[in-house]
This record gives C-alpha cells, sequence and structure tokens, in this order.
C-alpha cells in the first residue's frame, strides 16, 4: 500500500518538555521505531508537525535586531525536523531511500483565517505571562488546554507545489519526509511569482490534501491519544471506533482534534479510502482497523 503518515507535533515532542535538540532526537527515535517495520511491506510519505518548534524560532527571531518571518522560519524548522528523521530512518533501515524535500503550499490570499487567527505554536503560558507577551510583542494569544499560547493565522492548503517531486521520489520507492508543518505558506501574485506569507498551515489538513493529489491508499493521523473522543475532557468522554466522513452529528474542538477529523473525512470523501486517527504507537492496529479511529466513507 502507498501509505501517507502524518506525524503530529505531540508525538515529536510532548508537552511540558524542553524544546532541546537531544529531547527531539529522543522523541524522533521512538517515532521512527514505530514506523519502521511498515516500510517493508509499503511505500510511505511522511508529514510532521512542527508548533512548538517554529514557535521557539519564532521568538528567538523576535529578539534579535532583523527577525524572521513566519513562512522563512516555516522552512528552518522542516529542514530541521526532516533532518532529524531522515537521519533516523536511514540508520533504522539501512540501504533503504530516504529523503527530505522542503515544501511549499499555496494559500489564498483572501482567506478569512488571516483575520482570525487559531492556530497555537511555541511555548506554553499562564495567562498573565500570555497576555504580558501578547501586548509586548503585538501577539494573539488563546488558551491550549490548561495553559496559554501564541496563535497565528492557519489558512486552508489548497495544494502542494512540489506535488510532481514527491510523486516522483514516490515512483522509486524512496520514503519522502515532506509537508512539515502543513509547508511553507505561499500565495501567487498576479505576475505569477510565489511570495511567503505569515501563517502557518495545519499539518493534517495539507497531508490530506496532498494523500488526495497522490492517490494514497490510506492516511494515518498519528498523535498521542489512542483515538478520537466525544466529550474529550470531561468525565463522559467516549472514545469513537469509527466516524463516517457524511457524519456531522458530533463536532470536535478547532485547535485539537477538529482539524485532524476534517482532514480525514476529506480525503475519505475525495478518494473513497479509509483515514485513521490514533496513536503513534498503535500504527499497525490503525492499519488493520483494530486501533485508533477509522475515518471512512
Amino acid at each position: 500500500m502507498r501509505l501517507l503518515l502524518a506525524l503530529g507535533g505531540n508525538a515529536l515532542l510532548r508537552r511540558g518538555e524542553p524544546l532541546s535538540a537531544e529531547t527531539q532526537r529522543r522523541n524522533i527515535r521512538k517515532a521512527v521505531q514505530a514506523l519502521a517495520p511498515l516500510a517493508g511491506e509499503h511505500q510511505l510519505i511522511i508529514t510532521h508537525g512542527n508548533g512548538p518548534q517554529v514557535g521557539l524560532l519564532a521568538l528567538q527571531s523576535a529578539s534579535c535586531q532583523n527577525a524572521m518571518p513566519l513562512d522563512v522560519l516555516g522552512a528552518e524548522s522542516e529542514g530541521m525536523i526532516g533532518y532529524m528523521i531522515t537521519q533516523e530512518l536511514m540508520t533504522a533501515l539501512p540501504g533503504r531511500a530516504v529523503a527530505t524535500l522542503l515544501t511549499q503550499t499555496l494559500v489564498d490570499p483572501d482567506d478569512p483565517a488571516f483575520t482570525k487567527p487559531t492556530k497555537p505554536i511555541g511555548s506554553v503560558y499562564d495567562e498573565e505571562a500570555a497576555r504580558r507577551l501578547a501586548k509586548e510583542r503585538g501577539w494573539s494569544v488563546g488558551p491550549d488546554g490548561p495553559s496559554y499560547r501564541r496563535i497565528v493565522p492557519s489558512p486552508m492548503p489548497l495544494a502542494v507545489l512540489e506535488e510532481k517531486v514527491i510523486r516522483l521520489l514516490l515512483q522509486q520507492d524512496v520514503i519522502v519526509v515532506c509537508a512539515g508543518g502543513g509547508g511553507i505558506p505561499v500565495i501567487r501574485e498576479k505576475g505569477g511569482a510565489f511570495r511567503g506569507v505569515e501563517a502557518v498551515v495545519d499539518k493534517d489538513r495539507t497531508s490530506a490534501v496532498l494523500a488526495d493529489a497522490l492517490g494514497m491508499d490510506a492516511l494515518l493521523i498519528l498523535t498521542d491519544v489512542d483515538a478520537v473522543y466525544s466529550g474529550w475532557g470531561t468525565d463522559h468522554a467516549q472514545r469513537i471506533p469509527a466516524i463516517r466522513a457524511q457524519d456531522t452529528t458530533v463536532e470536535f474542538p478547532a485547535g485539537s482534534m477538529g482539524p485532524k477529523v476534517e482532514a480525514a473525512k476529506a480525503f475519505a470523501k475525495s478518494v473513497g479510502r479509509f483515514a485513521a486517527i490514533g496513536n503513534l504507537n498503535d500504527v499497525a492496529g490503525m492499519l488493520n482497523g483494530t486501533a485508533g479511529t477509522r475515518v471512512t466513507l
């Protein structure tokens, strides 16, 4: 099968852990150990989140005289995380071709998301610290679980510009690491030139767009929870083993599980194949239908 595996940022860097190279390397090694067995039977594309990393880079950049825009910082985080994933895959799968590809994601300059930031990035703060940083740095901030984080625009992805290159690599049985952090958000200007914009595209939505364009057999969205739940965070939380793509009876939080479910539904609707959402360590069970939440047409 041709599988697109979307690694969540929380699967690579757990909440509360230090944003150190050693911590990220250790978590990426564990992630690769879970994914490597699939490479013997399937062709793989691996995407990944970058919320904590791009937020740290933005914080570091803001302290410099010449701060870099978010699209450039997104490219930096793609390279950093992709390098680590690629190196660990090469170690785990000696002789297997692996490549990381910096990926640009086309978005609409008129997307309403640019006026309504929703995507959390960077470190977590208590409310007082978050409000102070928002005032000092001109940030938008919002709640993320029990804490607060910086929030930025998250426009809808329209296409992955490097799709043809990814297709060529996949045809040569290369494991492709791409669309890190949802890809570098770019718009196309009237003259045809591409230009990066201040935003972070949702990784799961970009993964669904890419999986659709390439005709992948399955989209597996891998995170740090075992499945999708209704009433998450309450005493009445219930695991949902299966979701139909047409079902709109249950809504999920916009800043966390919502985009994952939407991405999985969009893939299932468009391609007619299944998506699954679940824990990274249950990837084999997600593939055979015994773990996670399966989303079908």
